[in-house]
């Protein structure tokens, strides 16, 4: 896995698998990339064996995503698929790529879900970003404190999220299909004829979580920490 070698990322999204980041989070990363920030996608895993994929469907797919996202990086742990936990060998590598990249935002998989890869990827992110900081160690990379978390919903439970925040997409929802159409043989090309896909459904919670915050589309998001304001104005409602 290469790292941007000159320079740091403002903010980094660790997924689990291919697709996540962008289920999760798509339209705020578009934001993010209209605004000027690097922003750059780790995934710990290449998401295979699935039903109707291959490493090599799954990385032309990503790719293409990639290239509609318009992010400056993204890499790949390396880590293995249906098995990802949260070992002492995978914090110290995840915690390199940290201290190599310097994000001051890392979004990661929100902490409550089915499936055990993502719920291992949370706890890695987050004993990754404290070991980061630590002196006195013969990791890669100088030590480095990512200031803060936030977690992004990409769960395989029937639940209502529970965010802390909304981030306003309104202006990216078109794109933000455009992006996840990227991911054919996983979200396209199988679902079933006469009810609404994966997409739809994603693209129904943004609008939904827009309606709560005053906005066409919203994404939400959870956060352990306060989240501080510089004004009130940045409040929609």
């Amino acid at each position: 896995m290469s790292l941007p070698e000159t320079e740091k990322l403002d903010v980094l999204v660790v997924a689990p698998h291919p697709d996540d980041a962008e289920l999760g989070l798509a339209g705020t990363i578009l934001s993010m990339v209209a605004e000027g920030r690097r922003v750059g996608i780790l995934e710990l895993t290449n998401g295979e064996p699935t039903p109707l994929g291959t490493p090599e469907i799954r990385k032309r797919e990503t790719d293409e995503a990639t290239r509609r996202l318009g992010i400056a990086w993204r890499g790949n742990l390396g880590l293995t698929n249906r098995s990802l936990e949260a070992t002492l060998e995978n914090r110290r590598k995840l915690a390199e790529v940290f201290r190599k990249i310097k994000p001051t935002l890392i979004f990661a998989p929100y902490w409550e879900d089915a499936h055990p890869d993502h719920t291992a990827a949370t706890k890695l992110v987050e004993e990754a970003r404290f070991w980061a900081k630590m002196g006195k160690s013969d990791m890669a990379g100088t030590p480095f404190h990512p200031a803060r978390i936030l977690y992004y919903f990409s769960i395989h439970l029937r639940i209502v999220e529970r965010p802390s925040l909304l981030m306003d997409i309104s202006q990216f929802t078109r794109q933000k299909r455009e992006v996840l159409e990227a991911y054919r043989s996983q979200i396209v090309d199988n679902q079933p004829a006469g009810v609404p896909g994966v997409i739809d459904r994603v693209l129904d919670r943004n609008r939904y979580w827009g309606i709560m915050a005053g906005v066409e589309s919203a994404e939400p998001f959870a956060s352990r920490e306060p989240v501080g304001l510089k004004s009130l104005r940045d409040m929609t409602l």
